[in-house]
């Protein structure tokens, strides 16, 4: 009789080692959180898949000191919407724009980082058992090395598109089915011209050249279904379905990375079922239009960290692990409709083209391009935190430039600790101690700081309580007390909090 495998314990096991993955367990870890992080890869993937960070993503990272990390990176101010083009500078970010970054070097950056925090890495773990019960997640997992089994307090499937955590939690799902689809590759050797989301009489075809020589293509041809497919199309289908269309030869090149993927969506009705939650493509999937896939699915792991650690360490308020169902569902429909919008107007042929010249004309505006921008980077999220008559409420304070004790500092940076902040900009010495006084009690979890604004402040308020992911949840124009906001989202004065 072959023994059980003995149980490991953990407080959260997080499934999938992308890059959300990755940057959910490093946020845990900093926070104190004992987190495993299995996947079922036994390598790093080497691809450069997803290839474009936003300026909210980029934002959160600096906030995490990750920026400097990546080195020099490509700075693209142009974004688009459906193929048209607008200046992406218009959302009010030092990073507005697009930064080019290979996943595989995401990945590596948010894989130090995880490995540094503490979170233990356990490659080649398939997942294929899970029981979920009221106080706890079992999961079973093939190895090399022979079955083995983890039980956390609470499981995070970050497992992607085809997650296997949704499926054996038994999530379900809203779905819209596939109408066409796209071959893409990374192919050196090749010499085409740039083709910026150029449309064709035949399809729909974009190309653009790396700096070390590959290209990558993308191809949809006009009238194709898609395809069933249990693996990437081969080389020989994408230069045939590029030459239909454009009536260039790539055949002679070398083939680095095939790809396909259709127009279908899909998104998990909850993100939470008990102790199970999911993030990034595992929640929310649909056709990869201006890199909103690995930006929002990072954004997702920027908001339920903290959250999470609130929980795990025991002074979370009732409902604030729900609220990143709350919060983050709303902006992953949001995200899938703006994709299926520009899908429509990318592939729908010459009956859209009165459309585009329009939206066209709308985008070379100041007003609609910031619109744009905030809507395809994250800029403009805005959260229901309560209260109403503060212009930030809900949304991300902008980064400003502050000086504090006397010594420059950014509201990145403030928020580098990973707790709370509360932003005094009054320079009003006895409105600051009245301010330290309310917040005294929750001294563990959230930071006050008195400062000068070294441009004009927010016209909105001059105190401002920030979450750790940087969204305003009160600010002295609010109705709501002070008091009140720090014992909703921060727990009850007094309890204990692990400081990171």
């Amino acid at each position: 009789m072959t023994p059980r495998p003995a149980v490991e314990a953990t407080r959260v096991l997080v499934v999938g080692a992308g890059p959300v993955g990755l940057l959910l367990a490093g946020d845990l870890g900093q926070y104190g959180v004992n987190v495993v992080l299995a996947d079922r890869l036994a390598e790093p993937m080497a691809e450069s898949r997803a290839s474009q960070l936003g300026a909210r993503t980029m934002e959160l990272l600096g906030q995490r000191g990750l920026v400097e990390e990546f080195g020099t990176l490509e700075h693209e101010p142009a974004g688009h919407f459906a193929g048209l083009s607008f200046d992406a500078r218009a959302a009010g970010s030092r990073y507005a724009g697009n930064w080019k970054v290979p996943q595989f070097r995401t990945e590596a950056v948010l894989g130090d980082r995880a490995l540094a925090s503490g979170a233990d890495l356990r490659r080649e773990h398939e997942l294929h058992g899970l029981d979920v019960t009221d106080d706890a997640v079992v999961a079973e997992f093939r190895t090399p090395a022979g079955p083995r089994t983890l039980r956390a307090e609470y499981l995070v499937g970050c497992d992607g598109a085809a997650s296997t955590v949704r499926g054996l939690a038994g999530f379900a799902l809203a779905r819209g089915a596939a109408g066409r689809e796209l071959l893409r590759a990374d192919v050196a050797g090749i010499d085409v011209p740039g083709h910026r989301f150029a449309r064709f009489e035949r399809g729909f075809a974009a190309s653009a050249r790396r700096a070390d020589g590959v290209t990558r293509v993308m191809v949809h041809a006009s009238g194709r279904p898609p395809v069933h497919r249990t693996g990437p199309p081969s080389f020989d289908e994408v230069a045939e379905a590029w030459e239909t269309v454009t009536g260039e030869n790539i055949a002679d090149g070398t083939p680095l990375w095939l790809d396909a993927f259709d127009d279908a969506w899909a998104q998990a009705t909850r993100y939470r079922r008990g102790r199970v939650l999911l993030a990034g493509d595992a929640a929310h999937a649909h056709m990869p239009i201006g890199g909103q896939a690995l930006n929002l699915g990072l954004q997702d792991a920027a908001n339920l960290g903290w959250k999470l650690a609130a929980q795990v360490h025991g002074w979370a308020p009732p409902a604030l692990l729900d609220s990143y169902h709350d919060e983050r569902h709303p902006v992953g429909s949001r995200v899938i409709d703006n994709v299926r919008a520009q899908a429509l107007l990318q592939f729908g042929g010459a009956a859209t083209d009165p459309v585009r010249q329009v939206l066209a004309e709308i985008l070379d505006r100041p007003g609609p391009r910031a619109a744009f921008a905030g809507l395809l980077s994250g800029l403009d999220v805005r959260y229901d935190v309560g209260g109403e008559g503060a212009a930030h409420l809900g949304t991300r304070l902008p980064d400003l430039e502050l000086t504090s004790d006397g010594t420059r500092t950014t509201v990145a940076r403030l928020l580098g600790e990973g707790r709370a902040v509360l932003l005094d900009l009054t320079g009003d010495g006895s409105r600051a101690a009245q301010l330290r006084a309310v917040a005294d009690g929750w001294s563990g979890r959230v930071r006050v700081v008195d400062a000068h604004c070294a441009a004009a402040a927010p016209a909105d308020g001059a105190a401002f309580l920030l979450r750790p992911d940087g969204h305003v949840v009160w600010t002295d124009l609010a109705p709501v007390p002070l008091r009140e906001a720090l014992r909703r989202w921060f727990g009850e004065p007094g309890a204990l909090a692990r400081r990171p």
